[in-house]
């Protein structure tokens, strides 16, 4: 979990998560979308599917990013958005 409060207009919290196979992400993606949508009334966004070597998930002020093991540590977002460099990019 990274706290984008200051650092992007994009949300308040980002969430980085791995499933162990595409399979996996998919099914993790689909139980939190309707766990928001039950609890909220709202859809969520999600993009990535049916693909889901990567999905995005937007929550509003949550985003989260669901990877397959290889893929999350490819784009390697924990770094980007940890160590500042992203400071001030939306």
């Amino acid at each position: 979990m990274i706290d984008l409060q200051g650092k992007s207009s994009l949300a308040d919290i980002m969430v980085i998560a791995s499933g162990r196979s595409a399979r996996h992400v998919a099914a993790i993606a689909d139980h939190i979308a309707q766990t928001v949508k039950d609890v909220t009334g709202r859809p969520v966004k999600l993009e990535g599917m049916p693909n889901a070597d990567w999905v995005l998930l937007d929550i509003g002020d949550i985003i989260i990013h669901l990877f397959r093991p290889e893929v999350r540590s490819f784009y390697n977002l924990e770094k980007i958005w940890a160590d500042g460099s992203a400071h001030g990019h939306a």
